[in-house]
């Protein structure tokens, strides 16, 4: 989760077992949205986000080819919490990680 998530968007999915990494517990809280990206691939991991550059940036990148674990983009307004976490839960139960790679997936799903 990057630092524009909610933190009860993250309670919400660890309440339901999702395994969540918060950029402020990864100690990049102020990295650049690139570094970011980069960061999660490292890890793994998908990024959830509600910031708009990330999806220039995640466009781009798919553009040059280059590989990103994925971004989940969480439109700040048009969907509750409860319906963000519910799709977050959703997506981690059922995708897996490869079927992410070099993906942006827009919230809510329905």
């Amino acid at each position: 989760m990057d630092v524009h998530v909610p933190t009860v968007i993250t309670q919400a999915l660890r309440r339901r077992g999702v395994d969540v990494l918060t950029s402020q517990e990864d100690g990049t809280r102020e990295s650049a949205d690139e570094e970011l990206l980069q960061r999660a691939d490292a890890l793994g991991r998908v990024l959830v986000s509600q910031d708009s550059d990330l999806l220039r940036i995640a466009h781009r990148w798919q553009n040059e080819n280059r590989r990103f674990s994925g971004v989940i983009f969480a439109r700040q307004q048009g969907i509750s919490i409860g319906q963000c976490a519910a799709d977050l839960d959703l997506i981690a139960e059922c995708c897996r990680e490869d079927e992410l790679v070099n993906q942006v997936l827009f919230l809510p799903l329905d």
